[in-house]
C-alpha cells in the first residue's frame, strides 16, 4: 500500500508535467522589455502563426509555421514598416511568385522561386512600370529581356501565374 502511493505522488508531484498535445503561447523579449517575437509551440517546435518585431517594437516578419519550418504566406518589413518582401513557403523554403519592394515599399521585383532559388521568370520594375525579365532554371539566369514587347511576344502570359 505504502508503495502505490510513493508511486503516485511521484507521478502526481516530482515527475514533470508535459502534455506533449497541447500547443503553448510564448512570448520572447530584448533586453529592453520590447517583445521580440511571439507565436505557438507544439511539442517544442514552432507551429501555427508567429510575429516577430525590430528592437523599436515594430513587426519585422510574420506568418506561419508547421513543424518548425516556415510554411504558408510570410510578409517581412524594415524597421520604419515598409514592406521589403513577401511570398510563400513550402516546408522552410521560399516557393511560388515572391515580391520584393524598393525603400519606398513600391514593387522593385518579382520572382518564380523553388526551394528558394529563382526558377521561372522574374520581372524587374522601376517606378511600377516593368522595365526587365529574366527567366531562371534551377537558379541560373537562362534568358534576359529590356522590351516588354519582346518579353511578351515569345512568352505566354499565363506562364505568369
Amino acid at each position: 500500500m505504502l508503495f502505490r502511493i510513493l508511486i503516485s505522488f511521484l507521478f502526481v508531484f516530482v515527475l514533470p508535467k508535459e502534455n506533449h498535445y497541447e500547443p503553448e503561447y510564448i512570448k520572447d523579449f530584448y533586453e529592453s522589455g520590447i517583445l521580440k517575437s511571439e507565436g505557438w509551440l507544439l511539442n517544442g517546435q514552432k507551429t501555427g502563426y508567429w510575429k516577430y518585431y525590430h528592437k523599436n517594437g515594430k513587426i519585422s516578419e510574420q506568418g506561419h509555421y508547421k513543424y518548425n519550418k516556415r510554411e504558408k504566406y510570410w510578409y517581412f518589413y524594415g524597421p520604419d514598416s515598409i514592406r521589403i518582401r513577401e511570398g510563400n513557403y513550402l516546408k522552410g523554403h521560399m516557393n511560388s511568385w515572391w515580391l520584393f519592394y524598393d525603400h519606398k515599399g513600391k514593387i522593385n521585383h518579382k520572382c518564380q522561386l523553388y526551394r528558394g532559388k529563382k526558377n521561372g521568370y522574374c520581372l524587374k520594375y522601376k517606378n511600377e512600370e516593368l522595365i526587365s525579365a529574366e527567366k531562371y532554371q534551377n537558379g541560373n539566369k537562362i534568358k534576359e529581356w529590356f522590351s516588354f514587347t519582346d518579353f511578351r511576344r515569345e512568352n505566354k502570359l499565363s506562364d505568369l501565374k
